[in-house]
């Protein structure tokens, strides 16, 4: 440390101890001379120093103007914290003498000091200048017009050393190299927001110093406290070296799992789901995937997860979970309407525990102008390694604009849900049937002939999730893969084997500070003998809200000989978004404009994408994004709206 400089106080030779801002602020006012704190009350006398004799009610204040000039984050907090600032913010009949007035700004270079050293600047030049000077009527003592205080910050100090020294249980497992511990201390200093290198600011040393202890507590010492801590400060040559110590108290293991609040289902399935062992380091990250593992089974309206930090019990350390049940049938009704299937109605019905037994039934009907389905899964609640068994019926009638396709599935087989990989593995037995649409070109009134396609085959399909919101993401990644192989089987035609993949992948992205893009492709392939017919629901078409916008639903598809659409074995889609809040009072509703592309073809030999590209307008609700948008089809040359919306009540 550098020895004092002539006309700048002592600050530059001692460690500064931090207090909070509003002590700073009285130690300025103090250390100028603004000892007359009576005056800054209504109806005080006038300080006996200024020779005035005090009148029984002194005038109002003077009437003046504050101009700060400086950096604007700087400007605003002088603004918002000088005394002088603040007393233009008193009431009309708040009073004040001039000069308890005058002391005020001359306590401004100081006290502006004070507080920009709380932003890291340690060498300002503070001048304040008394403009259009007065003798207000009957007062001895002249007042300015306006005070303008001029800034000048130079360099902010920033941070050359920080010195973390954990004390207690991590210590002691440090020493003896446990790996854990070892990559715990090498974690820590990035743990805060300040670091080697950035702006020593107040605010920010008090936060770092916060997160430091929470980073122990995550890590699974629940009782972590700061012991000391100091920041060395040296104005010459604008550097802090900071210095922490932890006292991060004993490691929590898991000890037994207690639960509370159950009513009709097993404690033993809570437990199972924990996915931890007895001795485990209770993480915070543990705690929280045995909470978001309870939320996903659907059968708990609440859940909490928790340890007292309590170190006497930290060698097994009980883990209490309270939950509130859902109720045990419920029943939903909804509405909706969008651009590929028209509107709709839904009816959904949820068993969770059918004839007393740990299964839950879940029945869907949907009846919509081109779409109608009914679909019944049972499955079992989770129990060892997060797995559920699951058997599934569903029925679908779907209609395009040239075709109706009708499937029937069977499905049989287990699914497993983490907080970022969800796994179905199941048998499935699909029945498809499609038939031209009467009038339309190969279709029935033409000649057309329906075709039935029966498949039997294995599937795996697998989703990965790397999300900022699961619901509203900005930020990641989302992939979808699903891979099925089995035996086709076609009304009066030849059986054989096939395979089928498929793929998408999407991007979230902040782009600057109010921009956001999404980027979306999509690929599928089924391969099989020439001549065998796989069912045309497991098959490929493109167009419509998700796919390639400015097209009909299911509409990017190849033809058959007759000129009906059919599915195609081959698809390949592509979309770029971006979009950014229409008026930053209203966040929720975004514009956006998007480039989309593809289509599904026979033989990649056939491909050529179609355009669609147009802008629109989203909803982020808190359900959902809820989307509008126009799009241009470049190989029909013609508009087409696209929208999707829905209630549930």
């Amino acid at each position: 440390m550098s020895g004092p400089r002539p006309g700048r106080g002592a600050l530059a030779a001692r460690r500064l101890r931090w207090l909070p801002r509003g002590a700073l602020l009285l130690a300025a006012a103090l250390s100028t001379g603004c000892a007359s704190i009576q005056g800054l009350l209504p109806g005080a006398a006038t300080s006996a120093a200024s020779g005035d004799t005090a009148p029984a009610r002194p005038p109002s204040r003077p009437e003046f103007t504050l101009v700060v000039e400086a950096p604007t984050a700087l400007r605003d907090l002088l603004l918002r914290h000088l005394d002088l600032a603040r007393l233009q913010q008193l009431p009309d009949d708040e009073r004040l003498g001039n000069a308890e007035f005058n002391r005020l700004v001359a306590a401004v270079p100081a006290q502006a000091r004070e507080l920009l050293q709380t932003e890291g600047y340690f060498d300002a030049q503070v001048t304040v200048l008394r403009e259009d000077e007065r003798v207000p009527d009957g007062r001895r003592t002249a007042v300015p017009g306006t005070v303008r205080v001029q800034v000048q910050p130079g360099a902010p100090t920033r941070v050359t050393a920080l010195d973390l020294q954990p004390e207690g249980d991590l210590q002691r497992r440090i020493a003896a190299g446990e790996a854990d511990a070892l990559a715990l201390q090498q974690a820590l200093p990035a743990g805060g927001v300040l670091g080697l290198g950035q702006v020593f600011r107040n605010a920010d040393w008090t936060a770092t110093k916060q997160q430091l202890v929470n980073r122990l507590r995550s890590a699974g010492y629940a009782a972590a406290s700061l012991q000391r801590s100091d920041a060395s400060i040296d104005p010459d040559a604008r550097s802090a070296r900071l210095n922490v110590v932890l006292d991060s108290g004993p490691l929590f293991l898991a000890g037994p799992v207690q639960v509370s609040g159950l009513q009709h289902h097993d404690a033993d399935m809570v437990q199972a789901l924990a996915g931890f062992s007895p001795g485990a380091p209770l993480t915070e990250a543990r705690l929280l995937e045995f909470q978001d593992r309870l939320q996903k089974t659907k059968l708990f309206n609440s859940v909490t997860v928790a340890v007292e930090p309590d170190p006497a019990s930290a060698a097994a350390a009980p883990v209490r979970v309270r939950v509130v049940e859902a109720l045990l049938q419920q029943a939903t009704v909804g509405v909706g309407i969008s651009a590929n299937t028209g509107p709709r109605v839904t009816v959904e019905h949820t068993h969770r525990r059918v004839f007393g037994f740990p299964v839950v039934a879940d029945n869907k009907l949907e009846w919509g102008r081109d779409s109608q389905s009914w679909s019944g899964d049972f499955s079992t609640h989770p129990g060892a390694g997060f797995y559920r068994n699951l058997l599934g019926v569903q029925i679908e009638r779907v209609k395009s604009e040239t075709d109706v396709v009708l499937s029937q599935r069977l499905r049989l087989g287990r699914t497993q849900d983490t907080p970022r990989i969800e796994r179905l593995y199941f048998l499935e037995l699909l029945r498809s049937r499609q038939a031209d649409l009467p009038g339309t070109t190969g279709g029935v009134r033409s000649g057309g002939v329906p075709t039935t396609a029966t498949a039997l085959s294995a599937n795996l399909h697998w989703v990965w999730r790397d999300l900022d919101s699961a619901i509203l993401p900005t930020r990641g990644l989302s992939l979808a893969l699903q891979t099925g192989a089995g035996q086709a089987t076609q009304h009066g035609g030849p059986d054989g084997p096939f395979a089928r993949l498929y793929g998408r992948l999407t991007g979230y992205l902040p782009l600057g500070e109010r921009w956001y893009g999404t980027a979306r492709v999509e690929l599928g392939h089924i391969a099989h003998r020439s001549g065998v017919q796989v069912p045309d629901a497991l098959g490929f078409r493109a167009g419509g809200d998700d796919s390639v916008r400015g097209y009909a639903y299911r509409s990017l598809a190849p033809t058959d000989a007759g000129g009906g659409t059919i599915s195609g074995q081959r698809l390949l889609t592509a979309s770029v978004e971006v979009a950014r809040p229409i008026v930053p009072s209203i966040p929720s509703v975004w514009g956006a404009l998007f480039i989309d592309a593809g289509r599904a073809v026979t033989d990649w030999r056939d491909y050529s994408p179609a355009w669609g590209y147009g802008a629109g307008i989203r909803w982020r609700s808190p359900i959902g994004p809820l989307r509008v948008d126009l799009a241009w089809a470049d190989e029909l040359k013609k508009l087409r709206l696209h929208f999707s919306v829905g209630i549930a009540f």
